[in-house]
């Protein structure tokens, strides 16, 4: 799975080479999110005190513009980097080519699993358990889930370089007793909840990843049989076995919505809590004065970015139980391609042996 993309010299420019293209563009990205959190505050300060405020000021922080002499003036970005649309548009273009980078990434690992499977599933001569699936569908799934989980942590942790400084010194503004007295406290905060919810998360989830490899097997076993009755329907697909197969496949079905079901409960209410949490410890100081509306807004922002750069294990959670699972499953097949071959392409007519 591994070696078959980053160990071989034919994937090697797309491994290393487009990996580093991709970290390159998430750190556009995220230093373009400091730049949009140092925006808010401007911006929703300036809503805060609109009576006494011009109107130009405030197409000139979202459009970059000015009206002089009966006509508008476009602002030049080095003059004016905060204004939104100068900020806006590259998170637009950088996010459009990610995607497409991200898609082509993922195909590219997919088939360098897929080139690796294929010749080594020809030496073996005895039928693997849902080998069909685990060439096609599994090797797919894996690469997408490993791309798409991968570059979610790496956002994070550039995530959490970027914001945690801005986060902690946000954090002199908080104006709660005895909190107010500890520093970093919005850091401190979002690391509790984020611990405090994954504890809670590996006890409510704990049987999910069990489950999902039980519905593979399932699956793979009622479509095996439906492949082998297009061809045979004398001797395979017969009503009684399909309809047994197929009542296994729902049992285990019901149990993981079941499971799904309370997990999801416990996933929607931890996220009210993380988007309450920096406005109970921000939102007294807007009554004293010492807190403005732009600076909630800006702290929301970083909260909200450090919180969820934290909580990327937490928020993958239902993901991560799908990788254990898919991992589980072509661990067992790479094992089996080994433990079964046969040295020779089993497809191949063999030279009679020497007399």
């Amino acid at each position: 799975m591994i070696h078959a993309f980053f160990k071989s010299r034919r994937w090697a420019l797309w491994a290393y080479g487009g990996g580093a293209l991709l970290v390159a563009i998430i750190w556009l990205q995220v230093d373009l999110s400091v730049q949009i959190n140092t925006w808010y505050r401007t911006f929703y300060d300036l809503l805060q005190n609109a009576a006494e405020s011009d109107v130009s000021q405030f197409w000139h922080l979202i459009f970059g513009w000015e009206w002089a002499w009966g006509r508008i003036f476009f602002v030049i970005p080095m003059i004016m980097p905060q204004t939104f649309i100068w900020i806006a548009v590259p998170i637009v273009l950088t996010g459009t080519f990610g995607n497409f980078l991200v898609s082509h990434y993922g195909f590219r690992w997919r088939q360098a699993i897929t080139e690796n499977y294929i010749p080594r599933w020809r030496h073996v001569e005895v039928d693997i358990e849902g080998a069909s699936q685990r060439i096609q569908e599994d090797a797919n799934r894996f690469a997408r889930v490993v791309e798409s989980l991968g570059l979610q942590v790496l956002r994070a942790l550039l995530t959490l370089i970027a914001f945690l400084p801005i986060l902690w010194t946000l954090s002199g503004q908080v104006e709660l007793p005895v909190i107010r007295d500890i520093p970093g406290s919005l850091v401190w905060a979002a690391l509790l909840v984020t611990v405090g919810g994954m504890v809670v998360s590996w006890f409510v989830g704990y049987f999910l990843p069990g489950l999902e490899y039980n519905n593979q097997k399932v699956e793979a076993a009622f479509r095996k049989e439906l492949v082998l009755g297009e061809d045979d329907k004398r001797n395979h697909a017969q009503p009684d076995t399909l309809f047994s197969l197929f009542t296994g496949l729902r049992t285990n079905y019901f149990r993981l919505y079941l499971h799904y079901g309370y997990f999801n409960l416990w996933s929607n209410a931890y996220g009210q809590i993380t988007s309450l949490t920096p406005l109970l410890m921000m939102g007294p100081g807007m009554f004293t004065g010492a807190v403005t509306f732009g600076l909630l807004n800006q702290v929301s922002n970083a909260y909200g970015q450090v919180d969820n750069a934290f909580a990327v294990v937490l928020n993958n959670w239902t993901v991560l139980t799908e990788l254990r699972s898919i991992w589980k499953r072509l661990h067992e097949f790479e094992d089996n391609l080994d433990r079964y071959d046969t040295g020779h392409d089993v497809g191949e007519d063999l030279p009679l042996p020497a007399v």
